[in-house]
């Protein structure tokens, strides 16, 4: 198994943007007795491979029909967004022209595709990537996901100028609870924006598709765009893998069909366009048109939807893969539709409510139609995957209420489905569509989302620089003022129609974010109580040398939250009902970021008192497509893993190879016999730790254990589940009240159930706790 935590991909790859970090320590210098951080180690972890083979290829092909669909549909609304009123000035369309294609040069190919991709968290991308990948550097956690060893950096003196700095802003976060609790909301915000996205693109992109044939009438366009939604959200459950596949070819021909027109535009009506790439043009629209240039500015920044989801989705594919299919097949066309659609215009100025349609010639019509309905229906699949990825993070991360998170390849961990999120997502936007009906308010409302996340992510990956990457300042000056200052230009134009649909997106992030923080506030509460209530080694010593404590024949398996100790709701049982079974076993189930963990490295053991009481943790270590085993099954591997633990244990290895696989024995002076004393002095050779282990009294002492074990194992095994109902203090606030007593207990009624094993019925034993916050 790994020595230390796996840095995250931000870190191995931050590229040109890395300045020179410093060694980092070994991890065998530093004794962490902490079964909480060996069970987060795997020694096969979800892997996103950096070198290219055809497996990315293979990514790439995919992600055209995941990422780019919204990104390349874009040409289908934006010039008519941009002039709602009309063409006033032919140069206007040059100018235009021009913002568009250095909007598309700046944020997503510079900033995403050649920056912000690298910072992602072990290839899982999305604010709650980069909030994770930051806690892993800095003590700023407001989640629960912080444990020994997951700092990366060790205190070394260098003399470096961006160590520094990087070490001053770490320490000036690290002792701010303000700055703390501002990067988690602005964290949860950048979160809630991109799955109120996830309501507004289908609905602009379906909507925009069908413009084609808005000779049916605009009730009969809607009726369609809502069936269309239908079968879309319908298809999410067949996962990522296989929608990217059947997507990609249709859009690919999109790609295709846009270059061709835009191509055949650009030389039959206007190659003078192609000036566009001159600056000048940009300033002189500005210039000439003022205030209503600014407010324009809402409608062009249309040309960049689906962009924050190349970063969102990349847990579904590789940064390899994302970088090679938007430089060659997005970009470039995309930029030719612009190109030709300007061209267009600046002959045809009075066809700017329909720009796309009326600019396709004559004998391309139909089939164009054709692939823009699917087009723009498979544009809506980036963010509606994105919102399943950041969802399962923020579950993971105890950010958000519990749902179910379905994998739906066995390759990469970031492909899911969360079906309660899908249906959600399906009504919110069956009812956008229907009540308003047209592209303009919802292009308001989506504008101001999409910039809302940008200027998040830039702020975010600001820190990254300075505090992981520990990139040079004047780099770190440049990236920051320039996508800085063009974001927040972008973001006060859609500010202006706030009220003209740009409200919603704040209205949807209100009450994701209202959920969220309920659920992660009590999460956190609680969690911390029953860590802070856990029973220590000497207190639990003498609790059971209590005479009226029976031990009764079999093992009793004790699930619980915490990895590490004893939890305080089997006290409470044990006060209660003064009995244990002879084998005590706390189980604590942990998920972990590969499709399957080897049988041999599923269970880690710790025993936490001495010998003869015979109580262990144990952590049991499921990868995401790992099949609940049947209880029968799984007493079986638990128990015969335990018996190799009990036997490996004693002869005094930290780590101990044998032929069934690997077992670590993280106790160093628990494993102690009745007089306290250790088996085998852990500072003894190898000669004589075999001599003294291996003599018949020791053998025999090993023996008599194992045998318990198994008698214990045939009298039967019984599960203790914890029930553990939170309420707020009685001298609390009537808002706190209302939070805990009403509104998580209502969220934690309505919502699916913690499930942890298969666990039988009829040999489950629950123990009811209260815990006041």
């Amino acid at each position: 198994m790994a020595g230390g935590a796996e840095r995250g991909d931000g870190e191995r790859n931050a590229g040109f943007w890395a300045g020179k970090r410093p060694p980092f320590g070994n991890q065998s210098a530093v004794e962490i007795d902490s079964l909480n951080l060996e069970a987060g180690r795997a020694s096969h972890p979800q892997s996103h491979e950096t070198k290219i083979d055809w497996r990315t290829f293979s990514l790439a092909f995919q992600s055209i029909g995941v990422i780019y669909g919204d990104l390349g549909t874009s040409p289908l609304y934006v010039f008519q967004s941009t002039f709602p009123d009309g063409i006033n000035d032919r140069d206007d369309v040059l100018g235009a022209l021009s913002v568009i294609i250095y909007t598309i040069i700046l944020l997503p190919l510079i900033k995403y595709v050649f920056i912000i991709l690298w910072a992602n968290d072990n290839g899982n991308g999305g604010t709650f990537a980069l909030y994770s990948l930051l806690c892993r550097h800095a003590k700023v956690s407001m989640i629960l996901n912080h444990q020994p060893g997951d700092r990366e950096e060790s205190d070394v003196q260098e003399s470096s100028n961006r160590v520094k700095l990087a070490l001053k802003v770490r320490d000036m976060l690290e002792n701010s609870k303000i700055a703390q609790h501002i990067l988690f909301l602005v964290t949860i915000l950048g979160t809630s924006m991109v799955i109120g996205d996830g309501i507004l693109t289908p609905s602009i992109s379906v909507l925009s598709a069908m413009n084609g044939v808005n000779t049916l009438g605009q009730d009969t366009v809607v009726w369609i765009s809502i069936g269309i939604l239908i079968i879309l959200f319908a298809v999410q459950s067949f996962g990522t893998d296989k929608v990217g596949f059947t997507f990609a070819p249709i859009l690919s021909i999109w790609f295709v069909l846009i270059s061709i027109i835009g191509v055949y535009d650009l030389f039959y009506y206007d190659v003078g366009v192609l000036r566009a790439f001159y600056p000048k043009y940009m300033f002189d629209y500005f210039r000439r048109n003022g205030k209503q240039g600014w407010i324009s500015l809402g409608g062009i920044f249309l040309c960049l939807t689906g962009t924050e989801a190349m970063f969102a989705d990349l847990g579904h594919f590789n940064v390899q893969a994302v970088q090679i299919s938007f430089s060659t097949m997005v970009f470039p066309p995309t930029l030719i539709a612009y190109i030709g659609q300007a061209a267009f215009l600046r002959k045809n100025p009075e066809k700017v409510s329909n720009a796309f349609f009326n600019s396709i010639p004559g004998l391309l019509y139909w089939p164009t139609f054709v692939i823009a309905v699917p087009s723009a229906i498979i544009a809506s699949q980036a963010i509606i995957s994105a919102a399943f990825a950041i969802i399962s993070q923020s579950l993971t991360l105890g950010c958000f209420p519990r749902v179910k998170v379905c994998h739906t390849s066995s390759k990469y961990e970031g492909q899911v489905y969360i079906p309660e999120v899908n249906y959600i997502l399906m009504v919110a936007c069956l009812i956008i569509t229907y009540l308003f009906k047209t592209t303009e308010k919802i292009g308001n409302a989506f504008g101001f989302a999409v910039c809302s996340v940008m200027v998040i992510t830039t702020c975010m990956v600001t820190l990254i620089m300075l505090v992981v990457w520990k990139t040079s300042i004047w780099k770190i000056v440049l990236f920051f003022v320039v996508f800085g200052v063009i974001e927040l230009v972008y973001l006060s134009a859609s500010l202006y129609k706030f009220m003209d649909g740009g409200f919603l997106p704040l209205l949807f992030s209100a009450v994701l974010m209202t959920i969220m923080t309920i659920w992660h506030y009590v999460h956190r509460k609680r969690y911390s109580y029953e860590s802070q209530t856990k029973v220590s080694a000497d207190c639990m010593k003498e609790l059971v040398r209590i005479p009226e404590l029976n031990r009764i024949p079999g093992i009793g398996l004790v699930y619980s939250e915490l990895v590490d100790g004893i939890p305080s709701i089997f006290v409470h049982f044990i006060k209660n009902i003064p009995s244990m079974h002879s084998i005590i076993i706390f189980v604590s189930v942990r998920s972990m970021p590969t499709a399957k963990v080897p049988l041999e490295e599923r269970f880690v053991f710790k025993r936490i008192m001495p010998t003869y009481h015979r109580m262990f943790s144990c952590v049991v270590r499921l990868g995401f497509n790992d099949i609940k085993e049947e209880p029968e099954e799984f007493e079986r591997r638990l128990i015969e893993y335990l018996v190799e633990f009990i036997r490996q244990e004693n002869l005094g290895h930290d780590t101990v190879s044998f032929e069934r696989g690997l077992i670590k024995t993280l106790t160093n002076g628990d494993s102690l016999d009745h007089n306290g004393t250790p088996p085998c002095s852990s500072g003894s050779s190898q000669s004589t730790a075999t001599s003294t282990c291996g003599s018949p009294k020791w053998y025999q002492k090993i023996e008599e254990e194992v045998q318990l074990v198994q008698r214990a194992a045939d009298s039967g095994v019984v599960y203790f589940l914890g029930e553990t109902k939170v309420k707020a203090k009685k001298d609390a606030s009537f808002f706190k009240k209302f939070v805990v007593n009403h509104a998580y207990d209502f969220l934690r009624k309505n919502l699916r159930p913690e499930t942890v094993m298969l666990i039988p019925h009829g040999r489950v034993l629950r123990v009811g706790m209260t815990c006041e916050i």
